[in-house]
């Protein structure tokens, strides 16, 4: 199901009543809310509630009760399939007795858990190569502050180009990482023209999922023999 319409807040109380439903069988109760998420006061758990019936992501029955809206039934089916399950606990240490466990799920949401903020674009070229993001790899960009020498997608004069970002009393600087690639620099006078569209904080491919500052990837780092 879509959540955009959802804030991360909403889409987090969302989240709990469907996952206690699920393991439950039951709605929670107002006090069992208030616990989950530290509310002081009642009032919050009823603000939320307004909020998703505002939505369409709740309705309220004949019953005078609330309860997830019809159209939203196949939610419970994404919440049982959706994400990477954790089925218990492994030692890094010495050898330890196996734990076996419903420990959740892993889901884009733990890996990144400002998503509402986050997209993705199709990289196109290897200027970045060296980065390890290559060509038809999915940037993940998140609308936020940019530090210098961070990776960001950026628009000027109509155009996009994925690059290290680094500003100094020459101007804007977009570094390439691939010898082959040339530095873009972009004179003071035009730092108005320049949009910065995205921070880099991630790449998938058909490799897996990448978050930027990882380690290589395993692939990378051959065990040897």
């Amino acid at each position: 199901m879509d959540h955009a319409q959802l804030t991360r807040k909403q889409k987090e109380f969302f989240d709990f009543i469907v996952d206690y439903k699920s393991d439950h069988d039951v709605w929670p109760t107002y006090r069992e809310i208030a616990e989950h998420f530290g509310y002081k006061s009642p009032n919050s758990v009823t603000q939320n509630i307004q909020a998703l019936l505002k939505k369409d992501y709740l309705i309220k029955t004949d019953e005078d009760e609330y309860d997830i809206h019809p159209k939203l039934d196949h939610v419970f089916e994404e919440h049982d399939s959706s994400g990477i399950p954790v089925r218990g606990l492994i030692a890094a240490g010495y050898l330890q007795e196996a734990v076996e466990a419903d420990l959740g799920k892993i889901t884009l949401e733990t890996l990144f858990p400002n998503m509402d903020n986050l997209f993705a674009l199709r990289v196109s070229g290897m200027s970045m190569k060296d980065a390890e993001i290559y060509d038809g790899d999915f940037v993940l960009l998140m609308d936020s502050d940019i530090n210098e020498g961070d990776i960001g997608a950026v628009l000027y004069n109509g155009e996009t180009s994925l690059k290290r970002i680094y500003k100094d009393e020459n101007g804007l600087r977009l570094e390439p990482a691939n010898d082959e690639y040339d530095d873009i620099i972009i004179e003071p006078e035009l730092f108005e023209e320049v949009r910065v569209i995205g921070k880099y904080v991630g790449h998938v491919n058909r490799n897996g999922i990448y978050r930027a500052g990882a380690t290589l990837p395993a692939k990378k780092r051959r065990i040897k023999t």
